[in-house]
C-alpha cells in the first residue's frame, strides 16, 4: 500500500468524509524530516492497520487544502475515522505514541 496523491480540496473533503479510516500526510519535497518520516508512517500503517487508507497532500501544490485543514507546519498527519478527525500530529512525531493512539482508536472502530 502506498500513499495516494490528493490533487484538490474537493478530493480531500470527499475522502475524509467517506472513508471509514484515512490517514492524510501533509508535507512537501523541501522538508527533510518529512522524507524520513513518510515511509516509516506508511510501514506502520501497512503492518498494523490494514483497513486504513493512506493519502498525501503536497502543501506547496495544494496550499488551500492545508489552510482548510489548519495545517501550518510540515509534516502534519491527520487521521480520520468515519469522517471525523481523531488524531493530529505535527513536526516531530513519536511513532510509539502515535501507534498507541491509533491502536486504541482502530480497535474501537474495527474491533
Amino acid at each position: 500500500m502506498d500513499y495516494q496523491d490528493i490533487h484538490s480540496i474537493e478530493d480531500l473533503k470527499h475522502i475524509t468524509e467517506t472513508q471509514p479510516a484515512a490517514l492524510v500526510y501533509f508535507s512537501h519535497h523541501k522538508c527533510n524530516v518529512c522524507k524520513v518520516l513518510k515511509p516509516k508512517v506508511r510501514d506502520l500503517i501497512e503492518n498494523n492497520f490494514p483497513r486504513m487508507a493512506l493519502y498525501y497532500v503536497n502543501t506547496l501544490e495544494q496550499p488551500e487544502a492545508a489552510g482548510q485543514y489548519s495545517v501550518f507546519t510540515v509534516p502534519t498527519i491527520l487521521v480520520f475515522f468515519d469522517g471525523k478527525e481523531y488524531v493530529r500530529e505535527s513536526r516531530y512525531v513519536n511513532l510509539d505514541k502515535f501507534y498507541d493512539r491509533l491502536n486504541k482508536l482502530y480497535g474501537i472502530f474495527f474491533g
